[in-house]
């Protein structure tokens, strides 16, 4: 996810707000917090977010009436609740108020990372993207059709897919973990294999990738001409 995704954590604990902060913004995001609802009340009358992180067990305002206020002023900014465990009642009432998902505590930040990224591919529709060029192939993303000029050069539909969830975002790294949430096969090791795949048809040393690169510790980017 690129850095033009802003997100705002509303939570009173400040090692919380202290850890997403940081792994957030890791990931690639813009985040901003706040300690309270107030204090968040604030904030969005001054920024447009991409995304809420609200934690419902707050003193004073709670993350669930600061929801329903939102909903109520027509604000529609996807909103990941973050939940006592156990508390099914405060997370069936979060979702009846338009919350986009919610996580118990205690939680991984890597989950909470995947989560937030699933609600941000599902509020944001990008532009359908241009053919991308590859050492002389192209690219069609839009038809799914790969050429070395006039020449179609033939995938599979699993190499299709990847490389489609790959050219959604050139140049940005994509997490393992995503490609084999969206891909239709479904694991990790099944997404390298296609990577594998791929790099023989498309790079001119499949060895040494330019084009289909890996990111350490992250998964694979794209990166045409």
């Amino acid at each position: 996810m690129s850095t033009d995704t802003h997100l705002l954590v509303v939570d009173d604990d400040d090692r919380i707000r202290d850890l997403l902060q940081k792994y957030l913004s890791r990931e690639g995001h813009n985040v901003t917090t706040a300690k309270d609802a107030a204090a968040a009340r604030k904030l969005f009358n001054t920024f447009s977010f991409d995304l809420a992180i609200l934690d419902i067990m707050m003193p004073g305002e709670d993350g669930l009436s600061l929801l329903k206020a939102l909903r109520e002023d027509g604000d529609q900014t996807p909103v990941l609740l973050l939940t006592a465990r156990g508390q099914a009642s405060d997370r069936i009432e979060g979702l009846k108020h338009g919350a986009d998902d919610y996580l118990p505590k205690p939680f991984e930040p890597e989950e909470l990372s995947l989560r937030a990224a699933a609600i941000l591919r599902r509020s944001h529709v990008p532009p359908p993207p241009g053919d991308i060029e590859m050492s002389g192939l192209v690219f069609d993303v839009a038809k799914g059709v790969l050429t070395d000029g006039k020449q179609h050069i033939r995938l599979t539909e699993s190499e299709l897919q990847l490389l489609r969830l790959l050219a959604r975002v050139p140049g940005e790294p994509v997490r393992r973990e995503a490609l084999a949430a969206e891909a239709s096969t479904g694991t990790e090791r099944s997404i390298d294999v296609q990577v594998t795949r791929l790099r023989r048809k498309i790079e001119p040393d499949p060895k040494n990738p330019i084009h289909i690169q890996t990111v350490r510790g992250v998964g694979y980017r794209l990166m045409p001409d």
